[in-house]
């Protein structure tokens, strides 16, 4: 009778993990909202600069900045968005409406380490957008600078090369 209780008891504890789930979807909602935030700044921006004629902002500088910042937080949102959904997925329900959805590959988790695979994968993309984001505000003064601006470049190919390698097998 004990181990029953106790079985079900620990059954039943699995349903903590709703407390991820709802942050990591709020934290995800958050971060999809200042990112287009981001997006109207360049908009405005854009305005300022074409119509109203302002040219005391660098536009091209700030615009850029601000795309590949708001880019960032997109995928950052993602692995959020991703999370969440693995995470019910995995320990509290199978989300119906996802089986007769075309999208739910993207979101459709089988396994603690499919969800690890496919958080890692949005995750390198979002180092691959901050390192273009730090690379664009970078100044390169020698070629030893160059060379190894070139050589990173090359390292992420690689990386890039092996990851899609890897989902191919």
């Amino acid at each position: 009778m004990l181990e029953k209780i106790f079985e079900k008891l620990l059954w039943n504890s699995r349903f903590i993990t709703i407390l991820p789930v709802i942050f990591g979807l709020v934290g995800s909602f958050v971060m999809f909202i200042v990112a287009s935030y981001d997006i109207i700044k360049v908009l405005l921006y854009a305005w300022q600069y074409l119509i109203l004629g302002d040219h005391s902002i660098d536009l091209h500088s700030d615009a850029v900045g601000l795309i590949i910042g708001a880019i960032d937080l997109y995928l950052m949102a993602l692995v959020f968005f991703i999370f969440s959904f693995g995470i019910y997925e995995l320990f509290i329900s199978e989300i119906e409406e996802m089986r007769t959805s075309k999208q739910a590959r993207v979101l459709e988790v089988h396994s603690l380490d499919q969800l690890k695979d496919k958080i890692g994968k949005v995750i390198v993309m979002v180092l691959v957008v901050n390192f273009f984001q730090r690379v664009l505000h970078a100044k390169f003064a020698t070629p030893l600078e160059m060379t190894y601006l070139a050589l990173s470049i090359l390292a992420l190919c690689l990386g890039l090369y092996f990851l899609h390698k890897s989902a191919n097998h």
